[in-house]
C-alpha cells in the first residue's frame, strides 16, 4: 500500500507500541478513532500492514460495515444525517466486537462506498488473527451507548486534526465525488462537520492522541 511517508512513520511507531502490549489469551482490539476526514482509514490500513509485515496475524475491522441501510434511515428521518452516531447499528457492532475478542472465526459486513450499502458476510476474521485494528469515528465517543465500547479496547488512538483542515479535506472529498464547490461545501457543512465537532467535543478517555497541527504529527498520552 502506497502511503505518505509521515503516515508510514506513524504507523510503524504505533505497530511497535501495539507489539509491547501485555500478552492476552484472546484477541486484542486496537481502536483508531477520530472525526471524519482525520485519516483514520489510511492510518488503520498502514498499521495493519505494518503488523503483518512484522509477522503478526492482524486484520482490519472498519465500523462502516455497520451503517444502517437507507431503507431504515429514511423512515427514521436520518438519511440526511447518514454517518452520524444514530445511523449505525450499535448493538450489532458491539456484539460483533465481543465475539471477535473470543471466538475463533467471525464473519463481518463490509461497507461498499460505490454502492452506498453494507454487504453482509463479506469479510472474515479467522483463528490465525490475534490483533484486530478497529477503525471508526465513534469508537471513543463519550455518549451512550458508545462509551460502553471503552472496556473492549486493549489500546485506543485518537487522531486530532484542526477543524479548518478537516473542513478543507471534507469539502475536497465531496469535490472528488463530482460535486461543484458550492454543493461540496454545503454537504460538508451540513452533515460531516457537525459530526466532526461532535467527535472532537465529546471525546472520551483514550490511550494515545496523534496530532496533526501545523503540519506536524505528534503523540501524547500513555
Amino acid at each position: 500500500m502506497d502511503v505518505p511517508p509521515r503516515v508510514a512513520e506513524t504507523a510503524a511507531a504505533l505497530a511497535l507500541r501495539i507489539e509491547a502490549l501485555p500478552p492476552a489469551d484472546r484477541r486484542r482490539l486496537i481502536a483508531i478513532a477520530g472525526p471524519p476526514g482525520a485519516g483514520k482509514s489510511t492510518l488503520a490500513e498502514a498499521v495493519t500492514a505494518a503488523l503483518v509485515a512484522r509477522g503478526h496475524g492482524a486484520a482490519l475491522l472498519p465500523m462502516d460495515g455497520f451503517h444502517l441501510d437507507n431503507r431504515l434511515l429514511e423512515p427514521r428521518g436520518l438519511l440526511p444525517r447518514k454517518g452520524a452516531p444514530e445511523s449505525f447499528d450499535f448493538d450489532g457492532f458491539a456484539a460483533t466486537l465481543a465475539r471477535v475478542r473470543t471466538e475463533p472465526r467471525v464473519i463481518l459486513p463490509v461497507f461498499d462506498r460505490a454502492r452506498d450499502i453494507a454487504i453482509a458476510g463479506a469479510a472474515e476474521i479467522g483463528p490465525g488473527t490475534r490483533l484486530v485494528v478497529v477503525e471508526g469515528n465513534y469508537l471513543c465517543l463519550d455518549e451512550d451507548p458508545w462509551r460502553r465500547l471503552g472496556p473492549l479496547w486493549d489500546h485506543s488512538v485518537f487522531l486530532d486534526v484542526p477543524m479548518p483542515e478537516l473542513e478543507r479535506r471534507l469539502v475536497q472529498r465531496w469535490r472528488n465525488h463530482g460535486l461543484d464547490p458550492a454543493a461540496a461545501r454545503a454537504r460538508a457543512l451540513g452533515n460531516d462537520i457537525p459530526n466532526a465537532r461532535r467527535v472532537v467535543e465529546r471525546r472520551g478517555p483514550v490511550g494515545q492522541v496523534i496530532g496533526d497541527r501545523g503540519g506536524q504529527a505528534g503523540a501524547e498520552g500513555g
